[in-house]
């Protein structure tokens, strides 16, 4: 009974982190600017992927397998922002035409 409780939880899981996955491709391909783009994109790879594991480590149960997607998961939350961050850093800098696309609040 157990084992059919966790590996329909495993499923749901999976499901719910492809599904997001899923919508986050929408997105990135219905922006038309790259900051908007990069935004559905690391949502899409932040919460779709940690779903997935989060299926996966149910479905294994508590091995040492399950430490090591819990490992990328830790290591896909920090390294995300930073990667979301440098680029639209690089977006601002090099984009002239930014204050037509964009409100821009100058500090």
């Amino acid at each position: 009974m157990i084992a059919v409780i966790r590996t329909f939880l495993a499923a749901a899981c999976l499901l719910f982190g492809a599904g997001i996955m899923i919508i986050a491709t929408i997105g990135v391909n219905r922006f038309h600017y790259v900051l908007n783009r990069m935004h559905a994109a690391a949502l899409g790879d932040t919460l779709g992927l940690a779903f997935v594991l989060l299926g996966v480590m149910i479905h294994n149960g508590f091995t040492f397998v399950t430490l090591k997607l819990l490992l990328i998961v830790v290591f896909f939350w920090m390294a995300s922002p930073v990667c979301s961050h440098l680029i639209s850093n690089l977006e601002v800098q090099i984009n002239p035409d930014l204050e037509k696309e964009c409100e821009i609040i100058h500090e």
